[in-house]
């Protein structure tokens, strides 16, 4: 792990080639947070791929328009989401309308990150 930053909304650790960020219970994900991924990705993933891993430890909600200026940050290159609940996958099926970038669901953490390391590896800048 690079680092470990806590926001008001949850805490994300910066690994090499991804990012795990853990939300909090009850927020909600809004378009204005964009702003903090784009500042993580210009400043630990300067001129490189990566991906971002949602893990979905506690129960909050997402504007879906927060995906549209996601799917602009051109060096993220997969978005998945890990979480054993039903209803939380029947909402990530949701949200994958809403992006323009690999999407996939996991039941662990470990899957996650072997699929981001994948698509991360194949992938050019």
């Amino acid at each position: 792990m690079i680092t470990e930053i806590t926001y008001h909304f949850g805490t994300v650790r910066i690994y090499k080639t991804y990012l795990v960020f853990v939300m909090d219970e009850g927020i909600t994900v809004k378009p204005e947070y964009n702003d903090i991924l784009l500042n993580i990705s210009t400043k630990y993933y300067r001129n490189q791929n990566f991906g971002y891993i949602t893990h979905r430890i506690n129960s909050y909600s997402v504007d879906p328009r927060v995906y549209f200026e996601t799917s602009k940050i051109e060096n993220l290159v997969a978005f998945a989401v890990v979480s054993g609940s039903q209803n939380s996958n029947v909402v990530a099926d949701f949200e994958k309308i809403f992006l323009k970038k690999p999407f996939e669901q996991f039941h662990s953490l470990d899957e996650a990150i072997d699929w981001v390391n994948t698509i991360v590896e194949n992938t050019t800048v």
